[in-house]
C-alpha cells in the first residue's frame, strides 16, 4: 500500500529528529543570539521515547516507507542511538537506514552504529580551512573532529556524503577544495543553497549562491561537466561528474525548487509530523502514541496527514518572494 498527497506525491522518506540539541552554532540554522544558554530546550520527558519512534515507523513502513534519515539538532548527542537504530532495522529490515551529523562525535559511535544496522551516513562540513569552518560554526576549532568522524565511517563500511551549506561572501573558497579533497576519494560533496529555513537565520536572497554558479565554478576549473541522471525522481540533489570522475552535487532548493517531487516527512523531535521543511505548524502524533492508540490507528492518522498534503513553499516563494512563518530547522532536521 502506498499514500500519496493531493499533488499525487507519494510518502516514501521520512526524516527523524531525535533531539533539539546541538553542539555547534553554525549561524544557518541555530545562530548563537537565538540558541544561547538561557534557550529552553525540550525537557527529556518531552522527547519521542525510542520506542514511539518505532511504532511510528512500524505504522508508516506499510505505507512504503523506504527511507528513514536520523537527524537532530545534532543526533548523537542523544544516548545510546545504536539502540534507535537496531529498533527501527528490525521494525523495518528493508529500509534505507541513514545519519545526518555534524560528525564531532562520529568517530566514537561510527563502528557500533554501523553495527547496529545503519547504511550511511551525512556529514555537514562547510569549509575545510579552519577558520572559515569557525565562522560558519561559530565555534573556537576547526573541522579536525568532523574529518576524524569521516574517516571512521568509512573504516566502519558506512556509505558517506559530504554536505555543504554555500553562504555567499563566506565560504565560496571553499568548495573547490572540498571537491578536490573529497572527490578522489569517490565521496560525493552536495553544495546546498543557504535556504531561508526558520526566522533566526537572518536569511537573504544576496547571501544565496545559487547552484548555476557553484557549477561554473567547478566548470572553469575542471572543465566541461557530465550531469548524471537522477536514480529517482525525488533526490533532492542534481549531480554530476568532473573529467577526473570526481561526483558533486547540487541542492538548488532556493533557485529550483523541486517541490513537486518531494516524497519527504519530518518527525519532530517532541513527536509532530511535518509535511514541509518550511511547515509553520505540525501534526502532534504524541497524544495518540501517549494514548493508547493502536498501530492502525497511527498509520490512519499518518494516512489522513499525507492524503491531504498540498505543500509547495520553495515554488510558492519563488513565484511570489513572500516568507511565512516557518518551525526551525534545529526542530525537525535538515
Amino acid at each position: 500500500m502506498s499514500v500519496h498527497d493531493l499533488r499525487g506525491r507519494a510518502l516514501s522518506d521520512l526524516r527523524i529528529s531525535v533531539t533539539d540539541r546541538c553542539n555547534l552554532r553554525c549561524t544557518y540554522c541555530m545562530p548563537r543570539d537565538s540558541f544561547g544558554p538561557d534557550h529552553a530546550f525540550l525537557p527529556r520527558s518531552g522527547l519521542l521515547t525510542f520506542e514511539e519512534i518505532r511504532d511510528v515507523v512500524a505504522a508508516v513502513g506499510g505505507l512504503g516507507l523506504k527511507k528513514i534519515r536520523l537527524t537532530g539538532g545534532e543526533p548523537l548527542v542523544r544516548r545510546d542511538l545504536d539502540r534507535l537504530t537496531r529498533m527501527l532495522r528490525v521494525a523495518l529490515p528493508e529500509a534505507d537506514i541513514a545519519l545526518t551529523t555534524n560528525g564531532i562525535l562520529l568517530a566514537t559511535y561510527a563502528m557500533t552504529l554501523a553495527e547496529a544496522g545503519l547504511n550511511r551516513v551525512t556529514v555537514s562540513l562547510d569549509a575545510l580551512d579552519a577558520e572559515v569552518y569557525a565562522a560558519m560554526a561559530d565555534v573556537d576549532h576547526g573541522p579536525e573532529a568532523a574529518l576524524e568522524g569521516i574517516e571512521a565511517a568509512l573504516d566502519a563500511g558506512l556509505r558517506v556524503k559530504v554536505n555543504c551549506v554555500v553562504r555567499a561572501g563566506v565560504n565560496e573558497r571553499e568548495l573547490l577544495p572540498l571537491l578536490r579533497n573529497f572527490g578522489p576519494r569517490g565521496i560525493t560533496v552536495r553544495f546546498i543553497e543557504y535556504m531561508d529555513v526558520g526566522a533566526t537565520n537572518d536569511w537573504s536572497m544576496t547571501s544565496v549562491l545559487p547552484g548555476s554558479d557553484v557549477r561554473a565554478l567547478v566548470e572553469e576549473a575542471h572543465g566541461p561537466l557530465e550531469a548524471i541522471a537522477p536514480l529517482i525522481s525525488s533526490d533532492v540533489a542534481r549531480t554530476w561528474r568532473t573529467k577526473e570522475g570526481w561526483v558533486f552535487g547540487c541542492i538548488d532548493s532556493v533557485t529550483a525548487p523541486f517541490c513537486g517531487d518531494c516524497s519527504r516527512a519530518r518527525l519532530s523531535a517532541d513527536g509532530s509530523l511535518y509535511t514541509c521543511l518550511f511547515s509553520n505548524q505540525g501534526h502532534p502524533l504524541l497524544p495518540l502514541l501517549r494514548g493508547g492508540a493502536s498501530s492502525d490507528e497511527v498509520r490512519q492518522a499518518l494516512v489522513s496527514i499525507w492524503s491531504g498534503r498540498k505543500d509547495a513553499y520553495s515554488e510558492q516563494r519563488s513565484a511570489t518572494g513572500e516568507r511565512s512563518g516557518r518551525v526551525e530547522m534545529s526542530y525537525i532536521g535538515g
